[in-house]
């Protein structure tokens, strides 16, 4: 019910990261698990230039998610932003692609530049649970300029225990976001 991992049996609400942590953000879903061969067509998109995946995965993600993403009534999608030298090594940010396309689709507005990623953190996949939510304490900022609007939806490319969701969401809500949805192309499992 909050991050849309699955959960062992159908009378269970919330998956035991859900249980456990009390997230920012409002909702969230996924639309695969990050498992083979989603994980190795992620891999693709975000390190090898794959960028046509990120017209494919924003197609499934309207098409699975769409009503519901209407019912949510975001005012912006925002892609989690890469660090500025992540980005020049990399040439791109794999879900600026992905929130750009969702957004021309869905004919929500993108605002792409008003998060920034403020610290070059450690890449999150090789940490644990408590030194990822440490990497990421006061890595996103927003300008100066940003005004605040009743609804984000943020994407991304991976949720696993949520901690970059939770920061950016953090980051929004003190600027006076009210509510923060977020769409990734996978998830982690939840049992």
């Amino acid at each position: 019910m909050r991050c849309g991992k699955p959960v062992r049996c159908e009378e269970q609400e919330y998956c035991y990261d859900c249980m456990q942590v009390r997230h920012r953000y409002d909702r969230g879903l996924s639309l695969w698990l990050h498992r083979k061969p989603v994980s190795t067509s992620i891999y693709q998109f975000k390190y090898h230039n794959q960028r046509v995946y990120g017209s494919f995965y924003a197609k499934e993600m309207a098409v699975a998610y769409g009503r519901i993403v209407k019912r949510w009534k975001p005012d912006l999608i925002m892609p989690v932003p890469l660090h500025k030298e992540r980005r020049r090594k990399r040439g791109y940010n794999q879900a600026a692609v992905l929130g750009r396309e969702l957004g021309r689709i869905l004919g929500i507005p993108v605002d792409d530049t008003s998060l920034f990623r403020r610290i070059h953190t450690d890449p999150q996949k090789a940490l644990g649970r408590q030194d990822r939510k440490k990497n990421l304490r006061r890595a996103f900022a927003l300008k100066e300029d940003f005004r605040p609007v009743p609804a984000v939806l943020l994407v991304d490319d991976i949720y696993t225990t949520g901690n970059t969701i939770d920061a950016v969401s953090e980051v929004l809500k003190k600027k006076g976001v009210e509510k923060v949805y977020f769409l990734t192309i996978s998830i982690g499992q939840g049992y």
